[in-house]
């Protein structure tokens, strides 16, 4: 049989409707859609697209699966190396990890293997009537310090193995940035409440409203009987550009922005936590999280939302299907444009001017690329006498994100780098015995997948450590 030499498309909402909704962009694949993608696959020998997954997702094995009809077999398959399918089968980068690896790839498009993980997770969660299996306990306890994909991710492996798993959330709800920072049009909330409720009936203690380092310290884990502890708390601290203006109102870090669009409900006429919708938008960065905001900021209202952008369309880090989608629904791509000030309305004459201390405006200098720099892109340079203003009236700050040092400066021990992130051995061991680290806590802001490989490590060095001890 020849070979389809493309992916079958995902179906997706009209740009015109799914821009003024909240509603998931990509409709999912039929029965028939997944079935005919799966033939695609060529089965290999060697499994070259395993080596390209941070969990080791048998991928082969689960699409042969489809080819049969057997969903729920393939769902198994998954499921045995990963504690997030319906997640990852929509926000992983794919395209850089296992399908970059793809035999197809050499001349055709690879196999979708992110839409055919989605299609399996939902057809489970949709039709299966099984339970999770609750391991024998084995009268250990481990504390995990965080809700999102690493923690979340460790707390199920250590489950299966018999573990008596506590995860500590600051937030009111589990998930991290799966709930907080990843809006509904891209990840529904149910899903993740769907994987949280699987770990919850694998026996994970789930405890929201717990910060530690400031409700409880990691020694007070230790005193309360914990045997060993892993800090998945993620990177929640935003950065800013320190320029002239960013202390105005209406300017957002991309974080805060995103929480009280998703976790608290802003939009609301009647929220307690209002948000400034803002009539013309403008989001400063170039990566999904940046695609997150503007695409968030015209479905809340926005009349015009430019995505402002230092480097040219071929460094953007953004996944190309986010930038796509986002240019489709109309957001305005300035690139080789950095922000030099914040511009705001000030009325000397009358301080109490309801105006006063609002943004007006972003002061932008266009640059061109230079030479490499240590990241291996073109260093954008700025082109002198190249100023221009935006019309704006909010302003949204999407340049990172580094780990919060409230766990550092109450853990003694625990040795950072010179940006807060927590240091940590091959085995994800920090330097305190019995504490461990993974995801955004030690790389800075990364992908959800490889959050999940380092909860995955933690898990198996935890339970050496545990057995050994």
């Amino acid at each position: 049989m020849a070979i389809i030499p493309q992916k079958h498309a995902m179906p997706v909402q009209d740009p015109t409707e799914r821009g003024h909704n909240f509603q998931e962009v990509a409709l999912g694949y039929s029965r028939e859609t997944a079935i005919a993608e799966a033939k695609r696959c060529l089965n290999c020998k060697n499994k070259p697209c395993v080596s390209g997954c941070p969990v080791n997702v048998n991928i082969p094995e689960f699409i042969s699966k489809i080819v049969l009809e057997d969903f729920e077999g393939a769902y198994e398959t998954i499921a045995s190396t990963s504690s997030l399918p319906a997640v990852c089968g929509r926000v992983c980068p794919q395209e850089t990890q296992c399908e970059c690896h793809c035999t197809l790839a050499k001349k055709f498009e690879p196999v979708a293997v992110g839409r055919l993980e989605r299609f399996v997770a939902d057809w489970h969660n949709a039709n299966s009537t099984s339970h999770a299996h609750v391991a024998e306990p084995n009268g250990h306890r481990v504390a995990i310090v965080g809700s999102g994909p690493s923690g979340l991710t460790c707390a199920g492996d250590l489950a299966r193995l018999g573990y008596s798993v506590t995860v500590f959330e600051a937030l009111h709800a589990a998930g991290g940035v799966l709930l907080y920072g990843i809006p509904e049009f891209r990840l529904p909330k149910r899903i993740v409440s769907k994987e949280v409720q699987t770990l919850k009936e694998l026996g994970v203690e789930i405890a929201t409203n717990v910060v530690i380092g400031k409700t409880l310290t990691i020694d007070e884990l230790f005193a309360d009987g914990y045997e060993a502890v892993f800090i998945g708390s993620g990177a929640g601290l935003p950065n800013f550009m320190r320029i002239p203006g960013e202390s105005l109102k209406g300017v957002y870090s991309a974080n805060e922005f995103l929480t009280r669009s998703n976790l608290m409900a802003a939009y609301r006429e009647d929220s307690s936590t209002p948000i400034m919708k803002g009539g013309k938008v403008a989001v400063v960065g170039g990566g999904n999280v940046a695609m997150d905001a503007a695409r968030t900021a015209l479905r809340l209202g926005a009349e015009h939302v430019y995505i402002v952008y230092r480097r040219s369309m071929d460094e953007l880090p953004a996944r190309r299907e986010e930038v796509e989608h986002a240019q489709e629904e109309g957001i305005d791509f300035r690139l080789l444009c950095n922000p030099v000030e914040v511009l705001g309305y000030n009325n000397p004459d009358n301080p109490r001017d309801e105006r006063n201390g609002f943004v007006t405006g972003l002061r932008c200098v266009k640059m061109e690329l230079g030479e490499p720099d240590a990241s291996g892109r073109r260093r954008p340079v700025a082109i002198e006498g190249s100023e221009f203003d935006l019309d704006v009236d909010v302003v949204i700050i999407a340049i990172g994100t580094s780990p919060n040092p409230l766990i550092k400066s109450t853990t003694e021990g625990l040795e950072t780098t010179r940006w807060g992130g927590i240091v940590v051995n091959e085995a994800g061991l920090t330097s305190r015995e019995g504490i461990y680290a993974g995801g955004d806590a030690v790389t800075g802001a990364a992908t959800v997948i490889s959050a999940m490989g380092a909860g995955k490590l933690a898990a198996r060095s935890i339970h050496a450590y545990l057995c050994g001890k």
